[in-house]
């Protein structure tokens, strides 16, 4: 019998996908509290322009070789669906309970593409031309993106048969856009002043707002993708939470002890970076698992954020740091963690399963995260030479946000900063 809508499960994921593109909006607000001054503008507009850039391929070929039916040896799937061809309001994407809307799944899934390209903009940030970052943005995601989510989540992707667990995005989302994140830094060099200059956000109420909206859209991205209404979705609700609340803790208690206070941007840096390592495991870990994932990664990530100052790579915005770090964690552990009531069947080492999951896991990030970084770092490349991504010393000095779009977020010469051109009187 033909599988048929189930209308909680429609419902659900309408509101699921609702709440992740809500997340791209909240990362450009967590991003541009971050930056200076005089580049939030900037910041702000890489992720709002990721939104339409990625809807254009993914409706045109990204969907379809990403989840359409594999093309051969589980690494990219075939061009049956292009244009979203074959797919109609009647369409059933077919899941474990019943179905939903295939276009309803594909705007799900679409949802998960732009926020990770967006993502990797913090790497970047007060150096790129917008005009190299709007190239890069779709031949990332066709290239990048498309090929490990149809890995990992495509019908007879080669992660998949593997046996390699990702839930809701950790090696398609975290790991991916942090390796690339690195690649991109390395590619464009270090900002003007890297090491020097403070370079502190301007704004730690825009931090804390975005990051709170991205934990209220992050229970859509991970809940979301039970594709249900039922009993997992709460559980996964639940450790997304707990890891959350975990992550802040944890990256709050290594402040303290290391530096002597907590602080704000430390807090909603242990927040996302609690969010990002639950992201693979939050259907695969109970709620106890989750209290170990959260705070691992708030104690992990909060020293990793340091190694670009030792390792002399200039990451921005620390996205090699937090969601690459954090996506190895949350991926990891589930070789440890996995529980068999959340994955009906697989079992990590601490609850008898054996190490089979455990290299499992680490195969497919060690995969993910090569395939990542030398693709990009040849696409950026690329883009550096045919078109330019890296604006001029004179104007990231001055200031991207007047240079690139003759704006700025704030009156003439707050902190210190101006917009006029270095060559102007």
């Amino acid at each position: 019998m033909p599988p048929t809508i189930d209308p909680a499960a429609t419902a659900w994921l309408l509101v699921s996908t609702a709440l992740v593109l809500l997340m791209t909006p909240a990362l450009a607000i967590f991003y541009g509290g971050m930056v200076r001054s005089t580049g939030v503008l900037n910041m702000l507009m890489m992720s709002f322009i990721s939104i339409p850039l990625v809807t254009v391929v993914w409706l045109l070929l990204g969907y379809s070789l990403a989840f359409g039916d594999d093309a051969g040896g589980g690494l990219i799937g075939d061009l049956s669906h292009a244009g979203m061809a074959g797919i109609d309001p009647n369409t059933v994407h077919e899941t474990a309970h019943g179905g939903v809307p295939e276009l309803l799944f594909a705007t799900f899934q679409l949802t998960f593409a732009v926020l990770t390209v967006a993502l990797v903009s913090g790497a970047i940030a007060d150096r790129a031309k917008f005009a190299g970052w709007m190239v890069f943005v779709p031949l990332w995601t066709l290239v990048v993106y498309v090929p490990i989510a149809h890995w990992v989540w495509g019908p007879d992707g080669w992660l998949m048969s593997f046996g390699a667990l990702d839930y809701a995005g950790g090696l398609v989302v975290e790991v991916a856009s942090g390796s690339s994140a690195l690649a991109l830094a390395l590619v464009l060099g270090p900002r003007v002043g890297f090491k020097i200059d403070a370079m502190r956000p301007h704004n730690l109420p825009f931090v804390l707002l975005g990051a709170g909206l991205l934990w209220f859209g992050w229970f859509g991205f991970n809940a979301g993708s039970a594709l249900a209404a039922d009993g997992i979705a709460a559980a996964v609700f639940l450790n997304t939470l707990v890891a959350g609340c975990l992550g802040m803790l944890g990256w709050l208690a290594v402040e303290q002890v290391r530096d002597g206070r907590p602080t704000t941007f430390g807090a909603a840096s242990g927040v996302v970076a609690g969010l990002v390592a639950i992201t693979p495991s939050c259907g695969s870990v109970n709620t106890l698992g989750a209290v170990v994932v959260g705070t691992a990664a708030g104690v992990v990530c909060s020293f990793a954020v340091g190694w670009k100052h030792k390792a002399g790579y200039d990451d921005s915005l620390d996205v090699v740091g937090v969601h690459f770090m954090g996506g190895v964690v949350g991926t990891v552990l589930i070789g440890l963690l996995a529980a068999e009531v959340m994955t009906g069947g697989v079992e990590g080492l601490f609850f008898g399963g054996g190490p089979a999951q455990l290299g499992k896991q680490i195969v497919a990030v060690l995969a993910v995260a090569a395939y990542a970084f030398g693709v990009t770092y040849a696409l950026g490349t690329g883009v550096a030479k045919v078109v330019g991504f890296r604006v001029s010393r004179e104007d990231e000095t001055s200031g991207i946000d007047f240079a690139l779009h003759a704006e700025t977020a704030y009156a003439e010469g707050v902190h210190g900063h101006s917009p006029r051109r270095l060559d102007e009187s």
